[in-house]
């Protein structure tokens, strides 16, 4: 195989499993040496392991992916990048699950307009669905926070003896520590809901 050959792989997250992209690489030939993995939002292309294939693609090198949305997220960042590769490097890129999308084939400029379409609507869908992810899990926590459900850290309650002690406190007859000792509280947490309860009784 030829060792200009390489694949791209990339997870949203540490989280996810790359396993399924490395797989589809191996099926075509490609060694593990020569796969580039991320595990990072799509949302830009500034990701360690993508920055490193593009410093070793030279003319005639192939780059495979599994699917467009695992090259990037954004519409026109895609298409620049599309450009950069296959104009700038030279080099050829092949999306495994979209077989018109293969610069090798169809140097002519019948084929490059459709593989240009291809890629322009293809680009467009996967950014508007990420689009339509972002809108409906908005709506489904302002749904939520309609409901009452209240999100993040759980508030700590205060304790009965908070507001005489910060007055103690506030008149200098108590440290910050002995305060915050009376309170329960740690220091910093007593010195927010002081600074909290001050405001509110302003």
């Amino acid at each position: 195989m030829n060792h200009r050959i390489y694949g791209y792989v990339r997870v949203s997250s540490k989280y996810q499993n790359e396993d399924r992209q490395i797989l589809a690489m191996q099926e075509v030939g490609i060694s593990a040496e020569h796969i580039y993995v991320d595990k990072q939002s799509g949302k830009d292309f500034d990701r360690p392991a993508y920055l490193s294939l593009l410093s070793v693609l030279t003319k005639g090198a192939v780059v495979y992916i599994k699917s467009i949305d695992r090259l990037g997220r954004n519409y026109n960042d895609i298409i620049e990048q599309w450009h950069m590769i296959t104009k700038e490097k030279q080099a050829d890129i092949v999306v495994l699950d979209m077989p018109l999308l293969d610069t090798r084939r169809g140097k002519d400029l019948l084929g490059t307009f459709l593989s240009d379409v291809v890629l322009q609507l293809l680009s467009f869908v996967a950014e508007n669905e990420r689009q339509y992810i972002k809108q409906r899990q908005a709506e489904g926590i302002l749904a939520a926070r309609q409901r009452g459900i209240q999100f993040g850290r759980p508030k700590i309650p205060l304790p009965d003896n908070f507001q005489s002690v910060c007055i103690r406190w506030r008149n200098k007859e108590l440290s910050m520590r002995e305060a915050a000792r009376q309170c329960g509280l740690a220091e910093s947490t007593f010195y927010d809901k002081a600074g909290s309860s001050k405001s509110e009784v302003g």
